[in-house]
């Protein structure tokens, strides 16, 4: 049975950032899709609404979600607007569903508040959808605590250098797993993507964390 995976990325990227884990999707026997999206123009709701679209003209039977920080709020909107819309699991990878603290301290300052768009609509500042159990959603967080977050202070430990563990946590997740990884190189490491490509198989992560699963087909 063809299984397609929609990767979404970040706030401030436009997917090239995740080659390395769409790579690792393709060679485990995924059909892998990137959905580009900006936040200056749209409120997350909207573009969960686009991304819905796209989801929709996809033939796979079965389609796996991936979003990375801010992308893992977009896919709460969108399972909130269309919880049905497709056979498939989830993983949210350093995703801020309780709010950033980072987030929160660049929008008080005017000089870098414009650069979040209208991301902060029940988005990164908190009062995200709540998640009601429609799917298997899987939570990774980082805390290997290096990045972008720390020139606005960072977030409390422990955490991935942006994003801190506690605000990764998610009511009525199937599953949970951190790992020493921060907030941009949990993108490009094969410890994550073996986690991911498991619990897409299984609903659940695992001890496993070589290689294997990463060179075999979908089950």
């Amino acid at each position: 049975m063809r299984e397609a995976v929609v990767l979404v990325h970040g706030i401030w990227s436009n997917g090239m950032d995740m080659w390395r884990l769409r790579q690792h999707l393709s060679r485990a026997g995924y059909e892998c899709h990137i959905f580009r999206y900006h936040v200056w123009g749209k409120p997350p709701s909207e573009i969960a609404a686009r991304l819905h679209d796209y989801v929709d003209k996809m033939d796979a039977p079965v389609v796996h979600f991936a979003g990375h920080s801010f992308g893992g709020i977009i896919l709460l909107h969108m399972f909130h607007q269309y919880p049905f819309s497709r056979d498939g699991r989830i993983v949210l990878m350093g995703a801020p569903v309780n709010g950033s603290v980072v987030g929160k301290r660049l929008c008080r300052v005017p000089i870098t508040r414009w650069t979040l768009g209208k991301s902060v609509e029940q988005g990164i500042l908190g009062d995200v959808p709540e998640w009601k159990g429609w799917q298997d959603i899987g939570i990774i967080a980082g805390t290997f605590p290096l990045g972008a977050g720390l020139v606005a202070g960072g977030p409390d430990a422990p955490h991935d250098g942006t994003v801190s563990v506690d605000e990764t946590r998610l009511r009525g997740a199937t599953d949970f797993i951190a790992l020493p990884v921060s907030h941009t190189g949990m993108l490009i490491s094969t410890r994550v993507a073996t986690q991911v490509i498991t619990f897409f198989r299984s609903g659940k992560f695992g001890d496993v964390v070589g290689t294997p699963l990463l060179d075999s087909g979908v089950a």
